[in-house]
């Protein structure tokens, strides 16, 4: 039996009847507007015009491990100066384009250049502190893994640090109500390192991520200072609260709270809004639904192996 797929070309007049069929049909699946970025002057801005500016951000947040070549002590000021200068416009154009699609889609004028204007002023002024807790971040890191070598070794290539750098960036965005732009910081960040964090979680500062695949943050918890998360653990929602109407309540505190200084090791998930107690540990594969006093420690139990030795062929 002859089992060869025919790739035979179709006749150019074949293909085009097809492809004026398609673009009729496919036009009237964009005629409700969902899904379609339109350019009447109220297009979003585009994922790598979103890359570009972040590449700055970072680059202003770790000078000379991102974007550029090392940097001269001397011409810091410039280049810091030169880097604000791109940020703020790039920002500002992206967010004046943000603001004016939404403000469309909702029916709502605004001043939005004047708007996007005071937020990009906002978020750049919080720019030293953001470098401050990514200071302490890096400090977590290479006292908390034996095998880290060296801080700049934690810069180049600790997951978690990246994750949590983007993610601050994004949050502090995300608390001035900008819409789009954090979340697509955080699943960029999702993308390239595994770790899954909604840009309106809370975290506080000197947090280790070790390793760090699997790990995802819900959009409502809240991380104390000094916390340690190891791969795969979970901090999510328990449940969805629902309006009378049986809509789901959007925004609705939903996930844990995490003390200063707790430990959660790789597999632990806690679901919902519960507070875990100040220097508590949740040892690994952990499952956990209500809240623990400070200092707890919360295992399972061993689990029981049965052990079977291959028997030899001489006997």
């Amino acid at each position: 039996m002859n089992s060869c797929i025919d790739h035979t070309v179709p006749a150019a007049g074949n293909d085009s009847e097809l492809i004026e069929q398609l673009v009729d049909r496919l036009s009237k699946t964009y005629e409700d507007g969902i899904g379609v970025n339109h350019t009447e002057g109220l297009n979003l801005p585009h994922e790598t015009e979103i890359l570009d500016l972040l590449g700055l951000l970072l680059e202003l947040i770790f000078p000379g491990f991102a974007g550029r070549k090392a940097c001269s002590s001397e011409l810091i000021r410039f280049t810091t100066g030169d880097l604000l200068v791109r940020v703020h416009a790039r920002l500002t154009d992206i967010l004046v384009r943000t603001y004016r699609y939404t403000c469309s889609s909702v029916k709502d004028g605004c001043d939005c250049s004047g708007k996007a204007n005071e937020v990009a002023h906002s978020f750049l002024e919080e720019l030293p502190a953001i470098r401050e807790i990514m200071k302490s971040d890096v400090q977590a890191a290479y006292e908390g893994d034996p095998a880290a070598r060296n801080t700049d070794e934690v810069i180049m290539s600790y997951p978690g640090l990246k994750a949590l750098t983007i993610h601050r960036l994004a949050h502090a965005l995300f608390v001035r109500k900008v819409p789009l732009i954090p979340r697509m910081m955080n699943e960029y960040a999702h993308r390239i390192t595994g770790i899954d964090i909604h840009p309106g979680a809370t975290i506080g500062r000197g947090v280790f991520i070790d390793h760090g695949t699997g790990v995802v943050i819900g959009e409502t918890a809240e991380l104390g200072n000094g916390v340690k998360i190891y791969q795969g653990v979970t901090l999510g929602a328990l449940s969805f609260p629902k309006d009378g109407c049986g809509m789901i309540i959007k925004g609705a505190k939903r996930h844990p709270t995490i003390e200063d200084n707790v430990t959660l090791y790789a597999g632990a998930t806690v679901l919902g809004a519960v507070r875990i107690g100040k220097g508590s540990v949740i040892g690994g594969n952990v499952w956990l639904t209500e809240s623990v006093e400070p200092g707890t420690r919360i295992v399972i139990a061993p689990p029981e192996l049965s052990i079977i030795k291959k028997k030899s062929k001489e006997s």
